[in-house]
């Protein structure tokens, strides 16, 4: 079963975001930050991070990139989950190494749709 880590400080999102994953077959970890996100892919990499961008301690951009320079943190597929629809914040998190982008607020045919385009299902 393929792990997936959702990160977003709205304990509401994380609960939606968990029940469309474990009903599309994904075992689900949470962290309401970049920084207990970090502490969760050290002691297991997931397949999969859902990702939000705008959260207190480290935002999800900070977490990214200190994810991709970890031994291992190349491999999970990152889908931003976010409200920030500016084309050059998502060219940003495109280019530090984000597979998909996915905006707020969501369900579970977008989710879906966006993981079978990063190649999660």
């Amino acid at each position: 079963m393929k792990q997936c880590l959702v990160v977003d400080d709205s304990s509401v999102i994380r609960k939606v975001a968990r029940r469309i994953l474990e009903d599309m077959g994904f075992a689900v970890g949470e962290a309401e930050d970049g920084a207990v996100a970090m502490e969760a892919c050290r002691r297991h990499m997931p397949e999969a991070i859902l990702l939000d961008w705008n959260m207190p301690v480290m935002d999800g951009f900070e977490f990214l990139s200190k994810l991709r320079q970890m031994p291992g943190g190349d491999q999970p597929k990152v889908v931003f989950c976010t409200t920030e629809n500016d084309i050059a914040q998502i060219a940003k998190a495109l280019k530090a190494g984000a597979n998909e982008y996915i905006m707020k607020p969501f369900d579970r045919d977008i989710v879906e749709a966006k993981f079978i385009e990063a190649g999660l299902i």
